[in-house]
């Protein structure tokens, strides 16, 4: 699942050596947190106009955790 979401970031951005996901233990809901984060001129990149590109990200993410049945959340850093 992390690779998934630095191969999409890193798919978006300029500087790709900046792209860094860190990962949370499952809280009581049994959800992991991806924390995504990019170079600050890169962050309009990965967000999207009026988020578009950010909530496709957390769509493909929650395709792929639905399919490996966990649950997941992508914050954007």
């Amino acid at each position: 699942m992390e690779e998934l979401l630095v191969t999409l970031a890193q798919g978006l951005v300029e500087d790709k050596e900046a792209v860094k996901v860190t990962v949370d233990e499952p809280n009581e809901e049994g959800r992991i947190v991806f924390h995504l984060s990019v170079a600050e001129s890169d962050m309009g990149r990965v967000i999207g106009k009026q988020g578009r590109i950010a909530k496709a990200i957390r769509t493909i993410m929650g395709a792929a955790a639905s399919k490996a049945d966990v649950k997941v959340a992508v914050e954007i850093d």
